[in-house]
């Protein structure tokens, strides 16, 4: 080559799509780069691949040294939620990390990190040009509406390694209600925290990644707290107490519960729903978009001040906790729900009616006496 310059150009893996020059696609046959159409097997092959190769197993960044590696991921974190020892050597946590696919080993035998690896551990997501606005957002409004924000916080470590710290600026900004007992003053949150807590970890594994621009988004109101997250869910709303659990990111979603953020079995909405019915606060709900999945959680109301809508949804989810436990939905149940005393049980029995109407719970058996009947979940 003598004294000529010499250019090595590496071109990054097919990803989702063919590679493409000048909006043709190619592929290597060989030693030979040919154009992709002119070889419809090897298409329908790599087709196949994209289609069978989880977000997970994507690279975020490529060709690092391990020192480099350790520098962006949070790595202490890791061996600390899963209650592992801190290997002794750099060798040692690289090889763990490994083992989890955080990490790969590329062709030049250099460490590519994973989406996998930033999305839980990176100890600065925007570092990370194609995942930076992945990071979960905390906006908190003044007030009912959006007119006026308080403050807006993205988050910038992974989901793992941050985790407790989000929910504990959560529950620094969440609203309170000052309740007095007999001789003190005390402040209690508006909102339950397992409530809260099971709907972020929800929201997270669930997400659409390919959703470009967007982000996991926890919107705080002074009645309400809404968790967004990208992409529509894979069962019907009204099915996520009783459904088996469904995630796009299957290993995104199985160390979350390794480490104990999401539930092992089930999506944690029984348990939303079980304290909002123990603090007899109005049901949560549960709302599907053009191309987000959206919980809200409402502040106390009394009975009285609820709209119809907001009573049968509780109707209808204290049903499906009841049927989820063995159990039956009855009037009795429900004013208990309700924290109604039994001369309120004729209001209860309109609600209950209402519910029927909307064909969203069905009675069973024969009893004539309205306080002895008892009600099913539609679907059951």
């Amino acid at each position: 080559m003598e004294d000529k310059p010499v250019v090595l150009m590496e071109i990054d893996a097919a990803f989702r799509h063919p590679v493409q020059f000048k909006n043709i696609e190619y592929v290597r046959i060989g030693s030979y780069l040919k154009k992709l159409k002119d070889f419809p097997e090897k298409e329908r092959e790599l087709w196949r691949i994209f289609d069978e190769t989880p977000f997970e197993r994507g690279i975020a960044q490529e060709n690092l040294l391990a020192e480099d590696v350790l520098l962006l991921i949070d790595y202490p974190a890791y061996f600390s939620l899963l209650n592992l020892p801190l290997p002794d050597s750099r060798d040692g946590i690289i090889r763990a990390l490994e083992s989890e696919e955080i990490l790969l080993l590329g062709v030049s035998g250099m460490w590519n990190i994973t989406n996998l690896g930033v999305i839980l551990f990176a100890r600065d997501i925007s570092k990370f040009s194609s995942l930076k606005r992945k990071a979960i957002r905390v906006i908190q409004y003044k007030g009912e509406n959006r007119i006026e924000t308080i403050r807006e916080q993205a988050g910038g470590k992974g989901y793992a390694c941050g985790f407790k710290g989000l929910i504990d600026f959560l529950n620094t900004i969440l609203p309170s209600n000052e309740v007095i007992g007999k001789a003190l003053r005390k402040d209690v949150p508006m909102f339950p925290d397992i409530a809260i807590r099971e709907l972020v970890a929800n929201a997270l594994p669930h997400q659409d990644f390919y959703l470009t621009g967007t982000a996991p988004m926890i919107e705080i109101f002074s009645n309400r707290v809404e968790i967004t997250n990208p992409g529509r869910p894979l069962v019907k709303t009204d099915r996520f107490l009783d459904s088996p659990p469904k995630s796009r990111n299957e290993a995104l979603a199985s160390f979350m519960r390794r480490i104990g953020v999401c539930e092992e079995r089930g999506s944690g909405v029984d348990k939303v729903i079980f304290e909002t019915e123990f603090y007899q606060l109005p049901a949560p709900l549960f709302e599907e978009t053009d191309e987000h999945t959206r919980s809200v959680l409402f502040a106390r109301k009394d009975f009285e001040d609820m709209g119809k809508e907001d009573r049968v949804r509780a109707c209808y989810q204290h049903a499906c906790l009841q049927y989820v436990q063995r159990k039956h939905m009855t009037n009795k149940s429900l004013r208990d729900r309700f924290g109604l005393e039994e001369s309120k049980s004729a209001q209860v029995t309109r609600v209950i009616n209402a519910t029927l109407e909307g064909k969203l719970v069905k009675k069973i058996g024969v009893s004539e006496a309205r306080k002895d009947a008892k009600y099913i979940p539609y679907w059951s």
